[in-house]
């Protein structure tokens, strides 16, 4: 029997359906049901060979425990490894050695010196930055932003160097990053599935979090099929098996904004009932795929092309 997790908080719509979902499908071997967790002994294998997690960027134990279960052979969807290491900003440097349009960005130390550091501890950090060259750079108004995170947490416009002087008070240990404005004609959000199941939402950040989602637009074709290949080749880069993609089209021309959400949200109160059915559906392609393709004693991790490909 492959047995098939889900490791979730508070949401309340989408682990339920996605279980389910899974086990609707009536596939011989194959059973789907929230991830039970009565202890985390080193090297124990996992009693899952799937497991999707929602949760442990949050909860650094469930982190830690789904390192271990992966160790033993647990395909953990997305790879608990890589979204460790893994930010915003590195994505954004990555996107431009692979041809994949971004805006211009920075990133700065945190405002507040890290725990446990002293100002002795920043000998090679110049004082002040080269805030002229910034500011040439990045231009008015732009986002303000950490390097790591979601949720629009700690997010700013700037349209001043005293604005960001004023939001950077604020932002106390946080790295942060500032980001050229794309004055946008149009915004998707993307959900990708094991990196070749893509949905293309249209999708609009300017409006309260539960009108976002734009309801009975028309994509032409050949603009879907251009979105598609670049939501692919983002995450193929990444190796993430369930994330979102933010693509803001200015000029005719979809620049990447945010594409690290490897547990977006799929709230069927939010992103409305036909984004919902299309992403439940799909999580429960992948996560029955890769039972299916589960090899005991083995990784069964999703690894990047970046990674991949600076392995000798």
């Amino acid at each position: 029997m492959k047995k098939i997790g889900i490791l979730f908080g508070m949401e309340n719509t989408f682990p339920q359906a996605f279980v389910d979902r899974v086990n609707a499908k009536n596939i011989e071997g194959i059973i789907a049901e929230p991830v039970r967790i009565d202890k985390v002994i080193q090297g124990d294998t996992s009693e899952y060979a799937v497991i999707i997690d929602r949760i442990s960027h949050e909860v650094p134990f469930y982190r830690t425990y789904l390192k271990n279960a992966a160790v033993s052979g647990t395909a953990v969807m997305n790879n608990p490894f890589w979204w460790s290491a893994d930010e915003k900003f590195f994505n954004n440097a990555l996107m431009t050695k692979i041809g994949v349009p971004v805006p211009k960005t920075v990133v700065l130390p945190s405002k507040e010196l890290p725990t446990d550091t002293t100002p002795q501890s920043f000998k090679n950090l110049a004082f002040p930055l080269d805030w002229e060259t910034i500011f040439n750079y990045i231009g008015f108004p732009a986002y303000f932003k950490p390097h790591a995170g979601g949720g629009w947490k700690s997010v700013y416009k700037i349209r001043t160097p005293e604005e960001l002087w004023t939001a950077y008070d604020e932002t106390e240990q946080l790295v942060m990053m500032l980001q050229e404005e794309i004055q946008f004609e149009e915004y998707y959000r993307c959900y990708s599935m094991n990196c070749k199941y893509v949905h293309i939402m249209p999708y609009e950040p300017r409006n309260p979090h539960h009108l976002r989602y734009v309801q009975d637009a028309v994509i032409p074709d050949y603009k879907r099929q251009a979105l598609t290949e670049l939501v692919l080749k983002i995450n193929n880069a990444l190796g993430y098996d369930f994330n979102t993609v933010e693509l803001a089209v200015r000029n005719g021309i979809p620049y990447a904004i945010d594409f690290c959400n490897p547990a977006p949200d799929a709230d069927i109160h939010s992103v409305g009932e036909e984004n919902f059915e299309w992403v439940v559906e799909h999580a429960a392609l992948m996560a029955i795929e890769r039972a299916l393709e589960h090899k005991e004693g083995q990784m069964n991790l999703r690894w990047g092309d970046f990674v991949k490909n600076a392995i000798r």
